[in-house]
């Protein structure tokens, strides 16, 4: 038992508590208030969040779909595809962590805010 704490303290605990902070699960609301508006960067890509419901993700290329808030999950839908998908959000500071389903993982950080006289 002391092993598995030692290891925990020695691998685990710092990815979890970097920065003092640790990974906070978002409700429906916070995802709302925390997205809407709002520009996140991936190691790729950016990707905005409008308050109409659109998204635009760029990675090299403009690709516009929509977004929604459903329970406790971000959502989000690309056609020509008629499926949403939706997805967990945790946050650390400005950090943003997306889980999906099959419990795959996307990192993110809020950058900035979306210009709404854009056009969509």
């Amino acid at each position: 038992m002391r092993l598995l704490i030692v290891f925990w303290l020695a691998f685990c605990a710092p990815a979890a508590f970097a920065d003092g902070e640790q990974w906070t699960a978002l409700s429906g609301d916070e995802i709302s208030d925390t997205l809407t508006g709002r520009i996140v960067q991936y190691a790729s890509a950016t990707q905005d969040f409008r308050v109409s419901g659109r998204t635009l993700y760029n990675a090299g290329r403009d690709s516009w779909g929509y977004w929604a808030v459903r329970g406790s999950q971000y959502c989000s839908l690309w056609p020509p595809q008629d499926l949403w998908a939706c997805y967990g959000l945790q946050q650390q500071g400005d950090r943003l962590r997306f889980i999906g389903a099959a419990g795959d993982v996307a990192d993110g950080v809020l950058v900035g805010v979306v210009d709404q006289q854009a056009t969509e």
